[in-house]
């Protein structure tokens, strides 16, 4: 009988919705540790509202004309900047890639992470010298770049300093506008659905041209578990996760077959065994990664299979969630603590739920699908109904003794 993608991927699912889960819980302590009259009233000036600041004295309808624009201006920029990628790795590139993913890791933890280091410092009286301060951070951001960036490392190592890299991007993206924030985080959801479902949409593009050259992107991305063994790095198990740059990220999963793998793995042994015949090895990868409907459902009948290769197909499957997801979930969130831990509840249920139904998607498309839509769509509809409808209602209730 076949099973469904979610029987097959229940652990891994969990394994990336706890760190979610945790990435958002700690932003939301940040701005709470963090936050102050001072704070509010001075907001950050970046790339994402160098069009528009805004002004607490300024009009409702120009605070949102101007939060449209910077929205605007950021995803063009994004769009720009990931076409860009794409012509980067069409040519070959990938080592001037794999450089600047470096020291975009870098520079996130040693300046970013730096300024939240020393603003914690400073809220919480912590005695501790520039020097050893200094050092510790260097430490913390040499160990989290080998950490992400080297297969060496243990997993949970690796998997600890993405959710810091999230953790500290989307605080820092939580110090924008109100209105702002607001307008980009729409403005990113519908681009990250056009950029991943379009047929020339770049993310698409990118991995579509990683599968054909059966490589990956260097880029910064969750994963749940390892996927690829060191044995077979064609066979990448039940799921193949695509995955995309770090502004804007997405979840895309694509189903592959046992039958695909295990003929894939045989290929392999014959062509260890000739020493002659690659080149029809390589072709067979194409029809490996495309999404198959009974995917699921076991070895064909009349194929054989041992418990060594079956061992090492269920120990390939994984997901892998794009650094942007972490951040823009986190950021929705730690906008919500900044008015009560009402929306806060209600955000984050949103949000799980939303990333719920986008794997449940999955299982009945079949096809790659964006992570932020969905989950950002529902997260700011629940902020703004809690805000506006269920809070006046409980308080009301409340101070009328209705409800305790």
């Amino acid at each position: 009988m076949e099973s469904s993608v979610l029987e097959c991927v229940g652990v891994e699912i969990i394994g990336v919705m706890s760190p979610v889960s945790i990435c958002m819980f700690l932003v939301v302590l940040l701005v709470y540790s963090l936050s102050s009259p001072d704070a509010a009233a001075a907001t950050m000036r970046t790339v994402a509202n160098f069009v528009y600041a805004e002004n607490p004295s300024d009009t409702a309808a120009q605070k949102l004309e101007g939060a449209l624009l910077n929205a605007l201006v950021f995803v063009i920029l994004i769009a720009v900047v990931t076409f860009l990628l794409v012509l980067l790795y069409y040519y070959n590139c990938t080592s001037f890639l794999r450089h600047y993913t470096r020291f975009s890791a870098f520079f996130v933890l040693a300046s970013m992470g730096g300024s939240i280091l020393l603003s914690l410092l400073q809220r919480f009286s912590i005695p501790l010298d520039a020097l050893t301060s200094l050092l510790l951070l260097l430490n913390f951001t040499v160990v989290g770049v080998l950490s992400v960036f080297s297969a060496a490392v243990p997993i949970l190592l690796r998997q600890f300093y993405m959710v810091c890299l999230g953790i500290i991007v989307a605080a820092w993206f939580t110090k924008l506008p109100e209105w702002t924030t607001w307008a980009l985080l729409v403005a990113l959801a519908l681009y990250d659905l056009v950029a991943v479902l379009a047929p020339g949409g770049p993310l698409k593009l990118l991995v579509d041209l990683a599968s054909s050259r059966d490589e990956e992107l260097p880029a910064l991305v969750y994963e749940a578990r390892p996927t690829v063994s060191a044995r077979n790095p064609a066979a990448l198990g039940f799921l193949v996760a695509g995955v995309s740059d770090s502004e804007s990220s997405r979840i895309e999963l694509q189903v592959v077959s046992r039958d695909n793998v295990i003929r894939n793995s045989s290929s392999d042994n014959d062509d260890d065994d000739d020493g002659g015949d690659e080149e029809n090895g390589g072709r067979g990868d194409e029809g490996e990664r495309s999404p198959l409907v009974g995917g699921m459902s076991g070895v064909g009948e009349g194929e054989e299979e041992d418990d060594g290769v079956r061992r090492e197909v269920l120990g390939e499957r994984g997901i892998k969630l794009g650094l942007g997801d972490f951040v823009f979930y986190s950021v929705l969130v730690g906008r919500a603590a900044m008015y009560d831990l009402m929306t806060v509840y209600a955000c984050y249920l949103a949000i799980i739920s939303g990333l719920g139904c986008t794997l449940i998607l999955l299982s009945v498309c079949r096809k790659a699908l964006p992570a932020l839509p969905i989950s950002i769509t529902l997260g700011v509809l629940f902020y703004f109904l809690t805000r506006l409808l269920m809070e006046p209602f409980i308080v009301g209730t409340a101070t009328n003794l209705m409800m305790f």
